[in-house]
């Protein structure tokens, strides 16, 4: 395992009583902040490469739902009610930006 020397500066008596109070010591603080920090940077990339992807096959199919058919589905559903799910149609203009 490798050691890495991070400089807190004025920080360091802030992340110190914080781990205090979070019943850490400051090492398992540190670490978690960076492991938190690093799976939701994970996280986002995940959501932006699956948005990329929905746009390249969206732009690929040119498949469409209207927002006013999918309000209405979506107001349906919070209603409690089982509405049938809109249907896609092609558009004619595919540009998205």
């Amino acid at each position: 395992m490798s050691t890495t020397t991070i400089r807190l500066g004025d920080l360091k008596e802030r992340v110190a009583a914080a781990a205090e109070q979070a019943g850490k010591s400051t090492h398992a603080y540190i670490l978690d902040a960076i492991g938190e920090s690093v799976a939701r940077d994970e996280q986002r990339a995940e959501f932006v490469g699956a948005a990329l992807a929905r746009r390249a096959k969206f732009r690929a199919s040119g498949r469409t739902v209207s927002f006013e058919d999918m309000e209405a589905y979506a107001l349906a559903s919070a209603r409690g009610e089982q509405p049938s799910k809109p249907s896609a149609t092609v558009k004619k203009s595919t540009k998205v930006a």
